[in-house]
């Protein structure tokens, strides 16, 4: 697996069968490009990215070509059409290439002034992937067969998260959260398409009705200072935690009671394909409050696991976080449900047999060998 290097990065490792190698591709200070870097700002392109991209691209472009020039390869994977299917799709040869659509590289790939690229490397491209059918159609839409597109969810650890009551009041405390008090939680990057703007506006008459409701919005991004400055009013109440490290979320889902996402299409049209965080709230045995905007109601079952409302409408949100706030059977009842989903269906096992099943499908005219494949999301 090839990545972009960085300073949380380490240069070469072994993971489970799998090896990660970063290459360089600028000076330290220019290396802005790459996951949790460059695609933090989900609105817009950040200038130094855009500056960057050119970098990135020779950089990724000599990397992957390095390792396609001793021929032991059998399949490239690339992550993100955006930049990286456009780097891999020249170089590819006879190897196949499959491509991973995500959300935000959908929403660049889109962009008049790169479709060009995108539809010369769709041109290569053997297989698309996404994790939800809207991204897919939205590929297709600019010129790909969907005979070779298939949706495959990202799956979650079932193991991981789980409820554990023993360990309910670990982030209470520290939040200072009464555990009498009903706590809604949502995780997510703090950008327009996420739809907090629209829960902000939703607090002051949510809080009137539901005097003992607590939230905790976790993670970081663009808007989180300006969505702190809006609910000063109910500090007391609305706790900001910044980035969460993966460790740390399970007990932080065992603290919620509820789980809210109110997704949006922002401005621009970006959106999440399917929000990893709610198959993670459904694991942790939560109800669901979302959106209907991706694969939200495919992965959650509206009334099943989730309520799920039109995206950009706050009385339907209010009228829902109201109903669940103040239903504890409702809460106990889709919470147990979400977690019967999710084992069922969105076991992360499950899902990495159905990719590697497509992926030896596609190799099976090739001469066996093991595979070693992958750029990973920049």
């Amino acid at each position: 697996m090839l990545v972009p290097d960085g300073p949380e990065v380490r240069p070469e490792r072994d993971e489970e069968r799998v090896e990660v190698r970063a290459f360089r591709y600028a000076p330290r200070r220019f290396e802005v490009v790459g996951y949790g870097r460059s695609l933090r700002a989900d609105e817009r392109i950040r200038s130094a990215s855009a500056l960057a991209a050119p970098l990135y691209f020779r950089g990724a472009r000599r990397a992957l070509a390095r390792e396609l020039a001793n021929g032991a390869w059998d399949l490239i994977h690339a992550h993100w059409i955006v930049p990286n299917a456009l780097v891999a799709a020249p170089l590819a040869g006879a190897v196949p290439l499959a491509v991973g659509l995500h959300g935000s590289d959908v929403f660049l790939a889109e962009r008049a002034w790169l479709r060009p690229w995108v539809r010369r490397a769709l041109a290569r491209t053997s297989l698309l992937t996404s994790c939800s059918p809207e991204l897919a159609r939205r590929i297709e839409a600019i010129g790909f067969d969907p005979a070779r597109s298939r949706v495959i969810p990202y799956g979650v650890d079932v193991e991981l998260f789980r409820p554990d009551p023993a360990r309910r009041a670990l982030w209470r405390d520290r939040l200072g959260v009464p555990e009498s008090a009903p706590l809604a939680l949502s995780v997510g990057r703090m950008a327009s398409k996420k739809g907090y703007q629209v829960l902000v506006e939703a607090l002051d008459e949510l809080f009137r009705r539901a005097p003992d409701l607590h939230l905790v919005l976790a993670g970081g991004g663009d808007r989180l200072d300006e969505w702190r400055r809006a609910t000063e009013r109910h500090r007391a109440r609305v706790h900001f935690t910044g980035p969460i490290l993966h460790d740390s979320l399970p007990d932080l889902y065992r603290a919620a009671d509820l789980f809210v996402l109110p997704a949006v299409h922002d401005r621009k049209g970006n959106v999440d394909g399917l929000p990893n965080v709610i198959l993670e709230a459904m694991a942790s045995g939560l109800a669901v409050v979302s959106t209907d905007v991706g694969s939200v109601r495919e992965m959650a079952e509206e009334n099943r696991s989730a309520l799920i409302v039109p995206p950009d409408d706050e009385a339907a949100l209010k009228a829902a976080l109201e109903r669940v706030v103040g239903d504890a059977a409702l809460r106990r009842a889709l919470g147990g449900r979400g977690r019967k989903i999710a084992e069922e269906r969105f076991r992360i096992e499950a899902m990495c047999r159905k990719r590697e099943a497509i992926f030896e499908e596609l190799m099976q005219t090739r001469p066996p060998r093991a595979v070693r494949a992958g750029m990973a999301e920049p």
